[in-house]
């Protein structure tokens, strides 16, 4: 922060610098052809809806970092992902804080959800947007936890909500756990939704051939022991697996066996027809 030894000044100064700042970064995200949502907060309800909600406990005071704040829980328009301003609307209340932490007084701990490593605001928007322009590391907090189906790892724009949320579904329909449920892995996220499908197609088939009823949790084990592994084993031998994840790799030979020879089995005259098939 600029300091000229007149602090109500020196607040102002600071607000349009950050204005200005996040303009230019707007500009740049714009001349960079890069995603539109990379400067926008990611909703903290869309979040948790993606990934599925399990349970909350507040846990109190806690000191967080400011680049771990990510989201808001309702005021996403007011500020960008780096809680600069984007309009002159929240100009007074800002000025007001940025006076205030200039003249060393107290001010209130942020109220923040946590969701694995990331925080969104519920209240205290200001305060953190102040924070960064002062280019402090830390806040103080009052934090409650959350906790979900899924991992909140990999999230970093709105876009990749998508993946998520259609990676839970998946998960709904194949129940797997452990490390059949860590081996799942697809970059579009409409894949999750055709291997979904596949999966309870094996599952039916399966009950058929047996005579008997399977649940979604067996039916998910036993597709990934009987089915999945064998197959992404052959591909890795046949060096059949290129630059897709193990699961795009099943996935694509999966559906070039039935459109080529029409066949559920799987043996090396089948490898053979996939591998013709792309000549």
């Amino acid at each position: 922060m600029r300091d000229t030894g007149f602090p109500r000044a020196d607040a102002e100064h600071d607000f349009l610098r950050a204005r200005r700042r996040q303009v230019l970064s707007r500009l740049a995200t714009w001349l960079r052809r890069e995603p539109d949502d990379v400067n926008i907060m990611l909703p903290y309800h869309e979040v948790v809806d993606a990934l599925g909600f399990l349970s909350e406990r507040r846990i109190g005071l806690r000191v967080i970092k400011l680049d771990t704040i990510v989201g808001s829980v309702d005021r996403g328009r007011d500020f960008d992902r780096r809680f600069r301003p984007t309009s002159g609307r929240v100009r007074e209340r800002w000025e007001r804080l940025a006076l205030a932490t200039r003249r060393g007084e107290s001010i209130p701990p942020i109220e923040v959800y946590r969701v694995g490593e990331l925080h969104f605001i519920s209240d205290g928007h200001h305060r953190v947007s102040v924070a960064h322009a002062a280019r402090l590391s830390t806040i103080d907090a009052y934090v409650t936890e959350v906790r979900t189906k899924l991992d909140p790892g990999g999230i970093r724009y709105r876009g990749d909500l998508i993946v998520k949320d259609y990676r839970r579904l998946f998960l709904e329909r194949v129940p797997l756990t452990g490390q059949s449920r860590a081996a799942i892995l697809v970059t579009d996220p409409w894949d999750y939704a055709q291997l979904g499908e596949h999966v309870e197609a094996w599952g039916f088939r399966l009950m058929q051939d047996e005579g008997s009823f399977a649940d979604r949790a067996t039916v998910a084990a036993r597709w990934y022991e009987e089915e999945y592994l064998p197959v992404v084993g052959m591909l890795r031998q046949a060096d059949m697996i290129g630059d897709r994840t193990e699961t795009e790799a099943y996935m694509w030979v999966a559906s070039e066996r039935y459109r080529l020879i029409r066949t559920h089995r799987w043996d090396d005259e089948v490898l053979q027809a996939v591998r013709a098939g792309q000549r």
